[in-house]
Order: C-alpha cells, then structure tokens, then sequence
C-alpha cells in the first residue's frame, strides 16, 4: 500500500513561505520531522521525498507544475502507482478560514481554489482527503492575488506557524492510522 501526501504550492524562491505555498511549507515540515529529503523527479514534475511507516509506503509529493496546473503532476503520480483519489490527501491554503485554523473533508468543490480545481478535473472526482490551512481574508483592501502570493506578516506569523505544525501533525496521525474520519474528528476546527 502507498499513500500520496501532496502539498500544494508554486515553484522558486519568490514563492518561498507565501501563503499560497502552505501545503509546502506543512510537507517540509513532515519530511524534517520523518528525516527524509525531497528529490526533483523531473519524470512527475515534482519534488518527492518518500519514506515507509509501518511498512507503508508514503510519498510526499510537491508539484512543480504552478498551482493552477497541479492535477498534471498528481494524476500521473497516482496512476504509476497503481492507486486512485482514494489513497490521496491535499494540504493547501484557504482564504476563507482564519489563520492557522484547520478544516479536514473527504469531499467537496474547489471552493475557487484553482489548484484543488485542477486536481478536481484530472482525476474526474471532487472526492479526495483534504486538510485545508487557514489563511485568512485580505487585510486594508489588498487585491486576492496579492494577498496569497504574500508572506505572513508579524501579527499572523505565530498563527500560521502553529497551523501548519497542526497540519503537519494531522497528516502524520493519518498515516499512522490510515483512518480520515478520525483524523478528522481529532484535529477539525
């Protein structure tokens, strides 16, 4: 059995801890934390860093694709695998909860989050495990697409810190238990 973790985010430096790069942010912090690195793997135009848990093969995958494109990296992941969107998780950013906050779903639309979009339309389901990552609305009239492609500033840090450790702890409790709902009911809200 394998489970694909992937984390959502854009390529290079200029993206580097930007809110939309929270589901980078949350596998790096996995990957430090199970002591494995990631590797370019140009074939699925991705960084992957994979390791086994309980003789379980896990595969932490960061898409290079840019967010919009994310579903072209991750369909061909899944599929060389031999899996389906079940043996999937999605960690990503959302505009529409409060820093740090976490919502786990199994379903659901993409919420006009483009790179679940994407995932969405590749694997032709909205059914998929997801932990979504608070990051807040944008402050002082600041326009949406600068507001994610930004860093965290001094009052939102901690929040953001905490939620993706959270995060980081949520995905690390369902590889251990390979059972969603109850991860869900253990970190939720």
């Amino acid at each position: 059995m394998v489970k694909i973790i992937v984390g959502l985010g854009n390529p290079g430096d200029k993206y580097t801890h930007t809110k939309h790069n929270i589901g980078f942010d949350v596998l790096d912090v996995l990957a430090d934390r199970l002591d494995i690195s990631f590797k370019r793997d140009k074939t699925f135009i991705s960084d992957i860093a994979s390791t086994f848990v309980d003789g379980e093969k896990v595969l932490l995958v960061k898409p290079l694709t840019f967010m919009n494109d994310s579903g072209k990296a991750v369909k061909p992941i899944l599929s060389y695998n031999g899996l389906t969107a079940d043996d999937l998780m999605v960690v990503y950013d959302d505009l529409d909860m409060a820093v740090g906050k976490l919502r786990l779903r199994q379903k659901g639309s993409a919420g006009g989050h483009n790179g679940i979009k994407s995932i969405s339309e590749q694997l032709n389901t909205q059914v998929f495990n997801r932990i979504k990552v608070g990051i807040g609305r944008p402050k002082h009239g600041m326009s949406v697409v600068n507001h994610v492609l930004g860093r965290f500033d001094k009052t939102d840090n901690e929040d953001a810190e905490i939620g993706i450790a959270r995060a980081a702890d949520a995905v690390q409790y369902f590889i251990e238990t390979n059972n969603f709902n109850q991860t869900g009911n253990q970190f939720n809200g």
